[in-house]
């Protein structure tokens, strides 16, 4: 269950990036000027990409910021949820106790 969880959360908001550029264009068009950010979106930041085409063609403003901060948020949990689940199976980084000498 976990694994799935994972994939979804890797791959979910890319899938969405995708399936949205394709089916409306002229959205992200309107969103952005070049085809730089929205490919580093993709890489770095997918949930914030994906809200900031949901907002940006009548501009970020108000409340609008409340979403951004959100989906920048979920980007960084993305990220840093993996090391919080494992934090018990790494060794702690502690100096080994020499062998005795016989």
């Amino acid at each position: 269950m976990c694994c799935l969880f994972t994939v979804l959360v890797v791959f979910g908001p890319r899938l969405g990036i995708i399936v949205w550029g394709l089916a409306s264009p002229a959205r992200w068009e309107a969103a952005f000027d070049t085809f730089v950010w929205p490919l580093l979106g993709f890489v770095f930041l997918p949930w914030t990409t994906l809200m900031y085409v949901s907002v940006a063609p009548l501009g970020v403003t108000g409340f609008d910021w409340f979403w951004m901060v959100l989906a920048v948020f979920a980007d960084i949990a993305s990220y840093s949820g993996g090391a919080y689940g494992n934090r018990d199976r790494i060794r702690s980084y502690t100096t080994p106790t020499p062998p005795a000498t016989a």
